[in-house]
């Protein structure tokens, strides 16, 4: 069949793994390592290969804890590896999370980005990659358009508004005339 560079090869050009997970605060679909190493069971029988992931801490960089995730093919005919690694790091302030769930999900992302890196799983199609987690500014209309005349009749900025909302030209400009 082949080493194990022409099965990697063989295996990154047919890979297939589907975005199982959708999340509801962001509103997308996405893949994690677990359903990618699902995918992979097949794969094992048909090359005679396996994989493995393996983490370690890798220091500190500006006090935030590092994983280094490896993710390891073998193959069961020659007995030759090849890895890829991600490096991620542990944010311990993220609202809402105890330090083991801040672990944890530092751990699942570095696992399905070594994964990735090893697989070629082209991730511009992935939410992890487009997604802004609600980092873009809604578009200023309705009420919110009019509690803004009212801030700017008030006294107050139009950059103050920019800082919150996505403005229209012809809005801003608008503004700018109150």
């Amino acid at each position: 069949m082949g080493n194990l560079h022409e099965k990697l090869s063989l295996i990154q050009r047919d890979f297939k793994s589907k975005k199982s997970r959708y999340n509801s605060f962001g509103k997308y679909n996405y893949r994690s390592a677990e359903d990618i190493l699902e995918a992979l069971k097949p794969v094992n029988k048909q090359y005679n290969v396996y994989f493995t992931i393996t983490e370690e801490h890798c220091g500190f960089s500006e006090a935030v804890p590092m994983i280094k995730s490896t993710a390891t093919i073998f193959d069961g005919d020659s007995g030759d590896s090849i890895s890829a690694t991600a490096i991620v790091g542990v944010d311990l302030l993220q609202k809402g999370m105890q330090v083991p769930q801040a672990f944890g999900s530092a751990s699942s992302y570095g696992k399905k980005y070594a994964l990735g890196n090893l697989l070629l799983i082209d991730d511009t199609a992935d939410a992890d990659a487009t997604n802004n987690h609600s980092k873009t500014k809604p578009e200023l209309k309705g009420d919110d358009l009019e509690k803004a005349v009212a801030y700017i009749k008030g006294g107050g900025s139009v950059a103050a508004i920019k800082s919150k909302y996505s403005l229209t030209k012809e809005i801003e400009q608008q503004l700018a005339t109150l």
